[in-house]
């Protein structure tokens, strides 16, 4: 049944958000630096960058917080990795830009590699972090009503399956548009978007048992029947 928003305390509704936070921070800094290829059988060689193995993750976990305690608090969670995000690029920015030192300066190239990000990919990764995981919480949140709470793993794949084409259409819209062939562009955003679902997909076991954990040691199961799905406010 529906619960009002009230100041209730979580065991464990803060460290899902930290976890969440780091795992946003490094798929986004760290994945996206390098790019690899394995051989699939009957598919061939796959080429994909890193950060595809882990992104998913901070998509479970968005899963996990509306399921359990409601887009309201998910939408908290949402924020604070837009807010960790945003900070970590502008200092990978300012890092990069830095002059470096004479013994450090045969490194600068590693680190502007790494680190050195255009704008405009830093605008198409935010972007499509924000519009995505809003659409899966909200998908998700509205599925849970429409199935009376039965059926997790439909939710689970329904909201992934919008959310993560969501976020694969506007990451790869923003950030290459114009710089590749169209044809190249849409296969590169369909192997990134088959990729990240089958992940979540294949996790679903785990994530039925993250919940189902959750909710019992948290003695919450909130359905967001009143809730203003407005992604612009901290409300819970």
């Amino acid at each position: 049944m529906a619960r009002t928003s009230t100041a209730r305390q979580y065991r464990y509704y803060d460290f899902v958000m930290a976890a969440y936070v780091c795992i946003l921070l490094c798929s986004n800094l760290i994945g996206p630096a390098k790019e690899t290829s394995i051989e699939v059988p009957w598919f061939g060689t796959v080429t994909f960058l890193a950060g595809v193995l882990f992104f998913p993750i901070s998509y479970i976990f968005g899963d996990i917080l509306t399921e359990v305690y409601g887009y309201g608090r998910d939408r908290r969670v949402v924020w604070a990795g837009f807010g960790a995000l945003a900070f970590a690029s502008l200092m990978a920015a300012v890092v990069v830009h830095l002059p470096p030192s004479e013994s450090s300066r045969a490194n600068q190239a590693a680190v502007e590699t790494i680190f050195g990000n255009t704008p405009r990919i830093v605008l198409a990764s935010i972007m499509a972090f924000l519009c995505g995981t809003f659409v899966n919480s909200y998908v998700l949140a509205k599925m849970k009503i429409w199935t009376h709470g039965r059926w997790l793993w439909t939710r689970i794949v329904g909201s992934t399956l919008c959310g993560e084409l969501v976020d694969s259409v506007l990451f790869y819209f923003i950030a290459f548009y114009g710089r590749m062939s169209p044809t190249h562009l849409a296969a590169i955003m369909f192997t990134q978007y088959a990729l990240k679902s089958g992940w979540e997909i294949i996790a679903t076991p785990l994530t039925y048992r993250v919940v189902a954990f959750l909710k019992r040691v948290e003695h919450e199961d909130y359905y967001d029947i009143d809730t203003n799905f407005t992604p612009f406010s901290l409300k819970t």
